[in-house]
């Protein structure tokens, strides 16, 4: 009877977290409790999403990066075109905040894949590798794996001949070198056969120089940004300006002596990318450019934040955006000395290309719990290796993109107790993401979301979790044992979301029910993914 009790009593509804529920295939996670763990295809797709730089709070860098290395090892070895097709899909979509996670599962396809998956993956590089620093990570990698074989000197060497002779000048000013290699060192290793003229003309200045630069502009256009380069780096100020109107030379490309000149930057302006704009924000504040005095270069460059199809035609994804509004809004960046004066309008400028930066999303018309993980674990390690970027703090922000698209919501945070959250997308989003910054800790019970709207008789349809997964304080059950005594009791088929922040292997939604997703932070395309699932 004891058994009885304890193992089959459906009264006895409840199993410690830190125990496994029986019956059930669950693993320990990092924090001493028990959690599903995600299949090889699911740690695949955190992986390239949020990467591990800065590990979490009970699992180091490394440690993040052994798992999960060997899970993109192991999706190679069982099917290498789905594992190269998954890369190619997320990284071109622009789904993940960084792409070197994505560069890395591609180095692996061609060091350990059989013949037709490294045949895909160099068919793949120019896709994922889309610019010299790109290339350069992968060079690093696949070095450390493998050597440099025929068939990787052929996928590298197609890299510099599928461009046009125009757009790989472009390459070799802009993105001079990395990690130890430069274009030089890339030609030499794969020895390209130029398709043109051109062609040939800019590898030899890549790998040889050229004995004279004149003063009139090359006659052969795809040379000439690489002339216009050469020139500036003995140019007066006068010649600079100049050459970057005619030539569109990008900050890479000037001496370093021109880089603090107000009107060597409102030259760069209106071709300037909108990833390197997003960077340099506190850098044209601190000379100035950005500033009541020059309100036209403001509405310019807050119309540029802002533009729908900007956004997506440079693949800027939300975190880089919300990266770009808490170091700008601080007045000061993460590295060196220098301070600014934040201009709102920018401020707001950040903050609404922050929700466009999803895309569209439908509202669902549905009753929405929000409940964020507030935990210590939560507040420890970087989402995509973005310093300060907590999962405690990119879990409001992604709470936030729901409640501005939902009309029927409710925010609340957990830890160890259920605590309402005061926040709204009509406050900015900084705002917001201090008020959760500033709640207190605890240890992690991801069932309190579900009991607490049970004990409450809250009307929920859909319960979304933002969290690492690493629960273990709960007594009273598992959050899977929560959600379908919720489900039972209040005669609601409720749905369970949950929104991993940490590249870990665990989740708290059991595989096996129909009613339960387990969706990565931050990857873009996931609101509008919650939002068909709840509609479903």
């Amino acid at each position: 009877m004891t058994y009885f009790k304890h193992i089959l009593n459906r009264k006895n509804k409840g199993t410690p977290q830190s125990q496994p529920m029986p019956g059930t295939p669950m693993v320990p996670n990092s924090a001493g409790g028990f959690a599903f763990e995600l299949n090889d295809w699911n740690k695949l797709e955190r992986w390239l999403v949020l990467g591990a730089e800065g590990g979490s709070y009970y699992a180091s860098e490394r440690k993040l990066t052994l798992e999960n290395a060997q899970a993109v090892l192991r999706c190679v070895q069982a099917d290498g075109l789905r594992t190269v097709q998954r890369i190619v899909e997320i990284s071109e979509a622009g789904r993940a905040p960084k792409n070197e996670p994505a560069i890395f599962a591609l180095a692996v396809a061609m060091a350990h894949g059989d013949a037709l998956t490294r045949k895909a993956a160099a068919e793949a590089l120019p896709k994922v590798c889309r610019i010299g620093t790109h290339l350069f990570h992968f060079a690093e990698y696949v070095n450390a794996m493998r050597g440099w074989g025929r068939g990787l000197r052929r996928a590298v060497a197609h890299w510099y001949t599928q461009s046009s002779a125009q757009e790989i000048a472009f390459q070799a000013v802009k993105y001079q070198q990395r990690d130890g290699w430069s274009h030089r060192d890339m030609l030499r290793l794969a020895h390209p056969v130029a398709p043109t003229d051109e062609h040939n003309l800019v590898f030899h200045w890549i790998t040889k120089g050229w004995n004279e630069v004149g003063e009139q502009p090359h006659p052969i256009k795809a040379a000439q940004t690489i002339w216009a380069f050469e020139r500036a780096k003995t140019a007066t100020k006068a010649d600079v300006l100049a050459l970057i109107k005619d030539y569109k030379l990008p900050r890479e490309a000037l001496p370093t002596q021109w880089l603090t000149d107000p009107d060597i930057w409102e030259q760069m302006l209106p071709h300037m990318g909108l990833t390197a704009l997003l960077r340099n924000l506190g850098n044209l504040s601190k000379i100035g450019l950005l500033s009541d005095e020059h309100r036209d270069i403001v509405t310019i460059v807050a119309d540029a934040i802002t533009s729908k199809d900007g956004l997506k035609r440079a693949r800027i994804h939300p975190i880089a955006l919300l990266t770009a509004l808490i170091t700008y809004q601080q007045g000061h960046g993460t590295r060196g000395s220098g301070t600014w004066s934040p201009v709102r309008k920018i401020v707001d400028a950040l903050d609404a290309a922050f929700y466009t930066s999803f895309g569209n999303v439908e509202p669902t018309g549905k009753r929405i719990m929000l409940a964020l993980d507030i935990s210590g674990s939560m507040s420890m390690g970087a989402v995509a290796g973005v310093m300060g970027l907590t999962p405690r703090i990119a879990s409001a922000a992604m709470a936030l993109v729901t409640a501005a698209t939902e009309r029927d919501w409710q925010c609340m945070g957990f830890a160890t107790e259920f605590t309402k959250l005061d926040i709204s997308p009509r406050q900015r989003l900084d705002d917001a993401v201090k008020a959760v910054s500033a709640l207190p800790m605890g240890g992690t019970d991801c069932a309190l979301p579900m009991y607490w709207a049970l004990d409450h008789k809250a009307k929920f349809d859909t319960f979304i979790v933002y969290t690492d997964s690493e629960t273990w304080a709960g007594k009273r059950g598992h959050p899977v044992q929560a959600l379908r005594e919720y489900r039972e009791k209040m005669g609601i088929n409720a749905k369970l979301i949950v929104v991993g922040m940490v590249s870990n292997s665990f989740t708290i939604a059991d595989p096996n029910d129909a009613g339960m997703l387990d969706v990565v932070g931050f990857d873009s395309a996931v609101p509008q993914v919650m939002g068909d699932f709840i509609r479903a």
